[in-house]
């Protein structure tokens, strides 16, 4: 039997890419899924059409750079919807430029999305998940930016290596207070998959070198032309997580060379080395 048969999955940045990817998997289990998006016209598409396909769906409109909202969020969802199964802390942006023209703002934002969002995403849920014995399971989005070093978006992936090493070690800390047979904590870490992040990651001050941040959006626009597709991601990180893998990948050749290859330069010690 699938471990994700039937439960509730709360997914936040569920309104696009692939948040909306892994609630329309989820629905297909038979999940009741609380689809958590800032964008609210979004989710209520999203939600429509779960829906009219037999699904069960719930929108809520969610910053989860709020941590009291976040709070509301998990408390409503026990109280209203049911026990949580499955908690996946997704919302993310991006941020294009040098690291110098970045505005003071779109670094906030980044951090706050990226990072804090999933640290009040935990907060909120996890010590409602460990007062059972029910099997429950926390995904943490980094990618893999979490293994890399790219010109051009140091905020984006600064935050995609600190989600990476909250999650590791947010796994011992689980382990560690015993609750480690039922909660289980996996770090997901995508390759290119089709969404709007790009379309909506922050450029530079007016005063900057806006030629360079928009050249470097233009190029990840060509990477998300060949990029797979959102419920393909999500049918891949569904069946991995089932596997009981820490680190669930949706192109395990790909992205595993590229944590190969992150830890042999950490071993020759080397710097690091221009890629797109």
């Amino acid at each position: 039997m699938n471990p994700f048969a039937g439960g509730v999955a709360v997914i936040t940045g569920a309104g696009s890419g692939i948040g909306a990817g892994l609630a329309r998997h989820a629905v297909t289990l038979g999940m009741t899924v609380v689809l958590a998006d800032i964008d609210a016209d979004a989710i209520a598409v999203l939600r429509e059409q779960l829906c009219a396909t037999g699904g069960s769906a719930v929108g809520v409109v969610c910053d989860v750079r709020d941590p009291d909202v976040m709070q509301q969020l998990a408390e409503r969802t026990y109280r209203d919807i049911g026990a949580v199964r499955l908690l996946v802390n997704n919302a993310g942006v991006g941020q294009f430029g040098y690291l110098w023209d970045t505005p003071v703002a779109n670094w906030r934002r980044v951090v706050d999305i990226n990072i804090s969002g999933v640290f009040h995403g935990v907060r909120a849920f996890l010590p409602m998940m460990m007062a059972t014995d029910e099997p429950a399971w926390v995904w943490n989005l980094s990618s893999v930016g979490a293994v890399v070093a790219i010109a051009l978006q140091a905020p984006y992936i600064v935050s995609k290596h600190a989600v990476l090493a909250l999650t590791e070690c947010l796994y011992l800390d689980v382990e560690s207070a015993g609750h480690g047979h039922h909660i289980h904590v996996q770090a997901v870490l995508p390759g290119a998959v089709k969404s709007n992040i790009f379309e909506s990651a922050g450029g530079v001050d007016s005063h900057g070198d806006g030629d360079v941040a928009e050249a470097q959006r233009a190029a990840m626009l060509d990477v998300k032309a060949a990029a797979m597709d959102a419920e393909t991601a999500a049918a891949a990180i569904f069946e991995q997580a089932a596997e009981g893998r820490f680190y669930l990948l949706t192109e395990p050749e790909y992205v595993g060379a590229a944590m190969a290859g992150r830890a042999n330069v950490l071993a020759a010690q080397s710097p690091p080395s221009r890629r797109r």
